[in-house]
């Protein structure tokens, strides 16, 4: 054997790692904003931020994966969606602070490279930062053999975006009287997969082919609906309208998502009931036996972002949203918070 071959015999074929770097080439080029600087294949991604539109530009970072939801596309081999699911987790943290996404990372672990799949991670990712507006400016493929069984791996995301200083949402503003807002989630979006491949697969002993009452498609069409970015219908709100406090609702649920934004002095109460609960949350609760307290904190149970508005802006925000072909309804209050009561509690 050649002296050059001994690396692919080891699992490691850089030829293929090449390949795939060019076939990816358009993908990632078609989430390019003004102000990229770099090509794909440099040493790091270059991007031009421009200072003069900020009083005190801040810039706003979160990172984050997909988590075992992965398991779920190698159960069904659909891996065109979950980079959707990569680009979300992060960017839907950076917008609820108020920032505007400029540009993503990816970093893809593999046991083996595959390209074909490979590629269809990527389209994903690449559709994500689309959704978002945000540039795909770098990221990593890694190829490790042994550390993966055949035909799984890995992913993380690391997202960048700017808010001025004096723009930043923290929900300090907050105040007693102010109403929540709830957004639709698509679905289970990336929490929680740990119990739900418990429930339906171990305990249920359900295929991902299998259909299940209530479900207008499969089971594993039903789990692997990408999580819904908001990027766009926050961007168009801040615009020309005040927002007190968003939260991202992902592990935790409202119950442990909530408090993250709230000034000691309030709580809030959720009302149930005001908005419709998507099957599949109804669905788990049954069949795996699911305590409703638990449901709150382990599901988003159909609410993927919360906003926090003043009482005489919540029909205008709530039009707006509608404007854009999303869903919301006002599911609770900001109330006075009180000796032993929970931050959040359900009426």
């Amino acid at each position: 054997m050649r002296r050059s071959d001994r690396y692919a015999e080891a699992g490691v074929n850089l030829d293929a790692a090449n390949r795939f770097v060019k076939s990816i080439g358009p993908l990632v080029k078609r989430t390019f904003t003004p102000g990229v600087l770099t090509d794909i294949g440099a040493f790091g991604g270059l991007f031009s931020l421009n200072a003069e539109e900020y009083e005190r530009p801040v810039l706003v970072s979160a990172t984050d994966g997909v988590g075992t939801k992965l398991k779920i596309a190698f159960m069904t081999a659909k891996h065109d969606t979950v980079g959707i699911d990569l680009v979300a987790m992060s960017i839907n943290d950076i917008i609820v602070l108020g920032a505007k996404p400029l540009f993503f990372l990816d970093y893809l672990a593999v046991g083996q490279l595959d390209e074909d799949q490979a590629l269809k991670i990527v389209s994903g990712i690449a559709e994500g930062c689309r959704q978002a507006k945000a540039a795909l400016l770098g990221g990593e493929t890694a190829e490790m053999p042994g550390l993966y069984k055949p035909g799984e791996y890995d992913l993380a995301g690391f997202a960048v975006g700017v808010v001025d200083n004096d723009k930043v949402i923290d929900g300090s503003i907050i105040r007693v009287g102010d109403q929540l807002i709830g957004l639709a989630s698509s679905g289970l979006h990336s929490n929680g997969f740990s119990l739900v491949r418990r429930v339906f697969f171990e305990e249920l002993g359900l295929k991902v082919e299998d259909k299940l009452d209530g479900l207008d498609c499969t089971l594993g069409e039903e789990l692997l609906k990408p999580t819904k970015i908001y990027a766009n219908v926050v961007r168009g709100l801040l615009r020309d309208l005040e927002i007190a406090g968003m939260a991202h609702i992902t592990g935790g649920g409202l119950t442990d998502n909530l408090p993250r934004i709230l000034p000691q002095a309030c709580r809030v109460e959720i009302r149930e009931g005001s908005w419709p609960i998507p099957p599949i949350f109804k669905i788990l609760e049954e069949k795996g036996r699911i305590s409703r307290e638990e449901m709150r904190r382990a599901f988003n149970n159909g609410v993927g972002l919360v906003m926090v508005v003043r009482p005489d802006r919540t029909q205008e925000v709530l039009d707006r949203i509608s404007g854009t072909g999303e869903q919301a309804w006002v599911i609770g209050e900001v109330k006075p918070a009180e000796a032993g009561q929970p931050p959040v509690t359900y009426v």
